[in-house]
């Protein structure tokens, strides 16, 4: 591993869940990587792991209370703030969570939490029905419009077939998402044809809640969005990965990755993103629909029998940011279709407002979702026409990246 975090400081939150013993080998993951980490625990963590253990590991006191002694001298969460590189709040509970947002400073973590200058990293730990209740997703939606880094939950088969969520994500997904964030802020652009420029990535499904374990998706597996990313840094771009749940992981220094699930958390990411980028290249597909009404718990086919589910439109990404566009920014969308195709893509492209669309179709074969290999079409607002054949989606994404550093020269 190295001592990739060498000189950085680590504040690491804990909080009362179950899953406060995993703190440990999060602790000795980053102090392996050269880091120094400093706990902040509340009361009710205590209750799951002694601040001794923390300690030993650390080679720090742990801190937990506003005053560290009786004789009234206190721990300042304002220097806190000011020391660290990351902040790093694992296990995260609802509670926790709900705090954050409503800035409810009655711990010591709260107002450390308020106080940071430094990355945020979140990793949500309750059980299934909590983590799906409307409150906590409205909660973490609003973290991650503020660009707080939420580590999702680890996935798990129920048994009906079905995927849930909860658990929290194991130390090791953490450790990577704050070490490459630190490393890529730390890293000077490569050289490459969009040195300096920072480039905006949807990549993957997203998923909509029916009840506590149903939802609506699609068959994308992001491979299109992630082999986007992958070229980009390459060619010295800053990424900025906002990913639907997948399966997929990253590794290098210039992508920062951003884990959503819904349509409107994927917007409420780029919304936030969009001002500061050069470029956005929206490759993720988006569900079209959600159910009006999602519901927390489980819903009982011997209780309801038939039923119907009435669905309403989910925001339209693309035609967000083109609305917001700037004359210097560029705006590359897709476009998956079965027929009138190219006549279709052209009439998206000019709908909201896109610089360029990348044009695949379902008749070609080797083409669309779960494949490793498209052939695409790539369209200009300007009326150019790029016609490429079958590739690897590898060298497709860096046909679609040499298009984009081109226009910015133009």
């Amino acid at each position: 591993m190295g001592q990739v975090l060498a000189n950085k400081h680590i504040v690491l939150g804990i909080t009362g869940s179950i899953a406060a013993y995993k703190s440990c080998q999060l602790i000795r993951l980053f102090v392996k990587a050269g880091a120094e980490v400093q706990v902040v625990i509340t009361p009710a963590g205590r209750e799951f792991i002694t601040p001794i253990t923390l300690s030993a590991l650390t080679h720090k006191p742990v801190i937990s209370e506003f005053f560290s002694q009786r004789d009234g001298s206190w721990n300042s969460h304002v220097d806190l703030g000011l020391w660290a590189d990351a902040m790093v709040i694992a296990p995260a509970t609802a509670s926790t969570i709900g705090k954050m947002v409503h800035g409810v400073a009655d711990n010591m973590l709260i107002t450390t939490y308020l106080s940071m200058k430094a990355p945020v990293f979140l990793a949500p730990a309750m059980d299934l029905d909590m983590y799906r209740h409307p409150s906590t997703r409205q909660n973490l939606q609003t973290l991650r419009a503020w660009n707080t880094n939420i580590v999702e939950p680890e996935c798990g088969e129920l048994a009906s077939g079905l995927v849930g969520k909860g658990r929290m994500a194991e130390p090791e997904h953490i450790f990577a998402a704050v070490r490459d964030s630190l490393v890529a802020e730390g890293s000077s652009p490569t050289a490459g044809p969009l040195k300096d420029k920072t480039v905006i990535v949807t990549a993957g499904p997203t998923r909509e809640s029916i009840d506590a374990v149903r939802y609506i998706s699609n068959y994308s597996s992001g491979k299109m969005g992630f082999a986007l990313a992958e070229s980009l840094a390459k060619a010295g771009a800053h990424v900025e990965l906002v990913a639907g749940p997948v399966a997929l992981q990253l590794n290098h220094p210039l992508i920062r990755r951003h884990d959503v699930v819904t349509a409107d958390e994927m917007l409420a990411v780029c919304l936030n993103l969009f001002p500061k980028a050069d470029a956005a290249i929206l490759c993720a597909a988006v569900a079209d629909y959600k159910a009006a009404h999602a519901v927390a718990h489980k819903i009982k086919r011997e209780e309801t029998g038939a039923f119907s589910l009435q669905l309403v439109p989910n925001p339209d990404i693309a035609k967000a940011l083109g609305q917001l566009k700037s004359p210097a920014q560029r705006l590359i969308g897709f476009a998956l279709e079965t027929d009138n195709e190219e006549a279709n893509a052209l009439a998206k492209l000019e709908r909201k407002h896109m610089d360029y669309i990348v044009l695949n179709s379902l008749r070609d074969a080797g083409s669309g979702f779960g494949v490793d290999t498209n052939k695409v079409t790539i369209l200009s607002a300007t009326g150019q026409k790029y016609h490429f054949p079958l590739k690897n989606k590898t060298e497709v994404a860096d046909d679609i990246v040499e298009v984009l550093a081109t226009s910015f020269g133009e």
